[in-house]
This record gives structure tokens, sequence and C-alpha cells, in this order.
């Protein structure tokens, strides 16, 4: 017995052990997939660098449009900062299909087939939340904060650091595509029937508080920018809950064999009966 109780406890273990080391061998994947593509973007990282400064230049004064740096190796990390998130975006691909991979063993062998739609529309999604912040958050946040800053009242002169700006950039960026995502990981628990219209509806009071904690943690101290990312993800929310609202009724689905064996198991007791 002790001998049976012990496999028993071995084999409820291995699927857990099993799942870690396949989720640290799909993380060593995309860090090596991001570290590769870091690599190669770090010789286009001075023409990136004057892209995303675009909207910086245009917030502020004609005559103080420059960034300062304020140690000798502060602009080399801000090359290192933009190659990642260039990386991240170049090999996003690569990283949304590990991360369904690892998710798909717990989908159906039909729902199996979605995994490469759903690496698609993370991506394109993804990179709809960069290009979201870039031309719209950027430019009007910074513009809107920097002109409140250079106001008769404080009278003062904007003096960016290279860090301090890229910073905000980088976070904001990588903040808006992952938000972007809520709607496909919605559509995923959705199918799987994790969660329904109702109960995002039920909670949304509860949702809109965590909304705007996880918007105050992502960005700047700052009541633009907090608001900024926290209204499209109020927005984001409610396709949430229409997509699981359409997808609500095949959300679990019996398999064949499963639909089967309760009446294989009752015929042989009913022919007993009739003995």
């Amino acid at each position: 017995m002790k001998q049976q109780s012990e496999q028993n406890s071995q084999t409820a273990e291995m699927p857990f052990y099993a799942h870690f080391v396949e989720l640290r061998s799909r993380l060593l994947r995309i860090a090596i997939a991001v570290l590769v593509g870091a690599i190669v973007c770090f010789s286009f990282a001075s023409y990136l660098y004057g892209i995303l400064a675009l909207p910086i230049y245009d917030a502020l004064p004609e005559a103080s449009r420059e960034l300062i740096f304020l140690n000798p190796v502060e602009p080399f990390f801000v090359y290192l900062k933009i190659s990642i998130l260039a990386g991240f975006i170049l090999t996003s691909p690569y990283v949304f299909f590990q991360i369904w991979r690892f998710i798909a063993p717990a989908l159906y062998a039909h729902e199996k087939k979605a995994v490469i739609p759903l690496v698609a529309a993370s991506t394109l999604i993804f990179i709809a939340g960069a290009v979201f912040c870039y031309y719209l958050i950027l430019p009007y946040g910074l513009k809107a904060l920097i002109g409140a800053g250079m106001t008769e009242d404080f009278a003062a002169t904007a003096q960016i650091s290279m860090a301090s700006y890229y910073d905000l950039v980088v976070r904001l960026i990588m903040a808006f595509g992952v938000v972007f995502e809520m709607p496909v990981f919605s559509l995923f628990l959705a199918k799987l029937g994790v969660i329904t219209d109702k109960t995002l509806l039920k909670h949304w009071r509860v949702a809109v508080v965590i909304i705007f904690v996880i918007a105050a943690i992502l960005t700047p101290p700052d009541v633009i920018t907090q608001v900024s990312l926290a209204l499209p993800m109020c927005i984001l929310y409610g396709v949430s809950i229409v997509l699981a609202r359409v997808c609500a009724p095949k959300a679990i689905e019996e398999s064949p064999e499963e639909a089967m064996a309760p009446a294989e198991i009752a015929e042989p007791s009913a022919e007993q009966g009739q003995k």
C-alpha cells in the first residue's frame, strides 16, 4: 500500500513538474529570440532613436528641441532599451507562438487548430496597441504635459534626459501592446468556458478599479497618461464582454468518446436487468 501511495504521489507531481519544465523551455526560447532580435535591431538603433524622438521634439518649443544625457553610459543604455523593444516587436510572432503552444495542451484537438490564427491575431493586435500609443497617446500626452509645465505659473524650461524619455516610451508602448491583447485572451477563456459574459458584466465595477490601478502602475505618476491607458482598457473590457457572449454557446463541447461512454456502460446493466 505504501508503494502504491508513493507511486500515486509521484504521478501526481509529474504533471506539475512537466508543466514547469515546459514553461521554462518556452521562456528560454522567447528570451533567446528577443535577444537575437535586439542584436539585429541594435545596428539600426540610431534610426529607431530618431523615429521615437519625434513625439517629444514636436511637443518641445522649437528653441529647445533636444534631449540631454546626465552620464556617459546613458546613450548606450538608451540604445540598448530601444533595441530590446524593437527586437521584441520583430520577434513577436514567434513569442506569441511559444505562449500559445504552451497553452495548447489544455485545448481539444479541434481547438488546437486555432493556434496559428491566435498567433496572427495576437501579433497584429500588439502592434496595433504600439501604433496607437505612438501616434495618439505620446504626441497629445506630451504636448499637454509639457505645455502645462511651461506656463507662466511655473516659468520653467524643459530639459528632458534621454533615459527618462525613452523609459517612458518603452513602458507605454509595451503597456498598450499588452493591454490590447485583452480581447484575444478573453476570447480564448470564453472558448474554454472559464469566463462568460455574465461573469464579466457582474464584476465590471471591480474590473474598472483594477484597470485604473494597473494604469497607475504602468504609467508615470500623472493623471493624463493614466487616464489615457485606463480608458482604452475599459473599452477593451467591453469588447471582451461582447466576444465572450458570442463565444459562450461554443465554450464547452463534449467529445464523441465522452458522449458515447455513458451509453456503452449502460447497455450491459440493461441486459442484466432483463435476465
